[in-house]
């Protein structure tokens, strides 16, 4: 057996036994990730201290910029729950909608917050909403949770200004527009399919328990008064709105304006996070009538839970740094190369393939868009933007144990490792399938 062969043969079995031994011996998660990512550096063949280190890397370079997301989204969050802020927004949806159009509600809130914010910025985000609307309405929380987190994936593998269809913008040389345009026609069906028509089939087979998260998000509603619902907007869509400015600016202002400078800083993820909780404290505490050791307790009530999720996350982050550095994904990237297929079929089993193997989408468009770069270059004819859109279905194909959104949407919802495959794993595949089906379909006319 080739050396390639070998690693993608050992890292398929490390997997299957990580996903097994969570889910039949409930071993801690955490262990099971650092233990199997020990063991791929092992048979990669990797110098030991290489090992510690590369763990080490990915660990820090996950939670070097998630640590304070979601530590700050938590935060927001608990404010916005303290304050009935939640409640106020379950009930106007509520009365607005009805019960029956609320997954559809839940899809297009998320397919629009997903654009200008990364995936675990607006699931962090819109979590309590969800517990809320679901408490409120009686509805399966699963009916609801599918189509959000269906809308927030879309958007973040099809729709620039996220940095995986970015980066295979100019590595490829499509349009920005082009892309915008089609990655609409794209995503728009297919997170339908994935959300609401997926979430009606299967939402209401899964009875979830309340987690830390839950409990918090449907605890009853204070006997303040609570936010308008305007009001509740205007601070949970703060740092959405500088987000997006940022990337109007970008697409408006010379790279050496001030004003295009200041945009880029203030809607910066952090910076825009932190602003938006800095509002929080005011408009759902002070204004509220909380005192401030009120909402300090409320603060540091969010540490112990936002604590867990970031062990398992940043243990995810390490093993997705084990398979790239170790040779995983190259390996599987160069068996697929020389594949004679349609660029857009092959764009996409780059990017699915090394999607399975390291777990990171981002990781998954950029090696595929580097791949897929000189084959575009010599292929006429062929639509550039649609090469990125297939390789965006494939990074975002069957998400599973090395991806750190499979562990934040487990502990969001409180999911079982098997409950979140049948449910997660199950959408983000038939996005990945249905995204190429659109692409393929729209190629005959592009």
């Amino acid at each position: 057996m080739s050396h390639d062969a070998s690693l993608i043969l050992f890292a398929l079995i490390t997997i299957i036994g990580l996903v097994l031994s969570i889910a039949l011996f409930k071993l801690h998660p955490f262990l099971g990730l650092m233990l199997a990512a020990v063991a791929i550096g092992f048979h990669s063949g990797m110098k030991l201290p290489l090992i510690a280190k590369t763990f080490q890397e990915g660990v820090g370079n996950t939670l070097g910029f998630l640590g304070v997301v979601v530590g700050l989204g938590m935060m927001l969050g608990k404010m916005l729950s303290e304050s009935g802020g939640a409640h106020v927004i379950a009930q106007t949806f509520t009365r607005r909608l009805g019960e029956s159009r609320l997954p559809w509600a839940m899809l297009a809130v998320a397919f629009v917050v997903g654009v200008p914010v990364l995936f675990s910025v607006g699931l962090f985000l819109l979590v309590p909403i969800v517990y809320a609307v679901a408490r409120e309405t009686n509805t399966p929380l699963m009916r609801l949770a599918i189509p959000l987190v269906a809308g927030l994936s879309v958007s973040q593998g099809f729709l620039p200004p996220h940095p995986g269809p970015m980066l295979a913008i100019e590595q490829i040389g499509a349009d920005v527009g082009k892309t915008i345009l089609f990655g609409a026609l794209v995503g728009i069906p297919t997170a339908i399919v994935a959300g609401p028509i997926f979430g009606s089939l299967v939402g209401s087979r899964f009875k979830v328990e309340l987690g830390q998260l839950g409990q918090r998000a449907t605890q009853e509603v204070p006997t303040h008064q609570p936010p308008g619902f305007a009001l509740t907007l205007l601070t949970i869509l703060l740092p959405v709105t500088l987000m997006l400015l940022s990337s109007l600016a970008d697409l408006t202002l010379a790279k050496d304006a001030r004003g295009r400078e200041w945009a880029n800083f203030l809607g910066s993820p952090l910076i825009a996070m932190l602003l938006a909780v800095l509002l929080s404290l005011y408009t759902f505490g002070y204004a509220r009538g909380f005192s401030g050791r009120q909402t300090l307790k409320f603060l540091e009530a969010c540490v112990g839970p936002a604590a867990a999720i970031l062990l398992i996350v940043g243990a995810g982050g390490g093993l997705s740094k084990m398979l790239e550095r170790g040779g995983v994904g190259a390996a599987i990237a160069d068996i697929v190369e020389h594949a004679q297929v349609s660029p857009l079929l092959l764009g996409w089993v780059v990017a699915a393939a090394i999607r399975v193997a390291v777990g990171s989408a981002t990781v998954a468009i950029t090696m595929a868009s580097a791949i897929m770069a000189p084959v575009a270059a010599n292929t006429p004819g062929l639509s550039r933007e649609l090469l990125v859109l297939a390789m965006g279905a494939g990074s975002l194909f069957l998400s599973h144990v090395n991806d750190g959104g499979f562990w934040l949407v487990k502990e969001s919802f409180n999911l079982t490792v098997a409950q979140t495959l049948k449910t997660w794993t199950v959408l983000e595949t038939g996005i990945g399938l249905v995204a190429l089906g659109l692409v393929m379909l729209l190629s005959r006319w592009v």
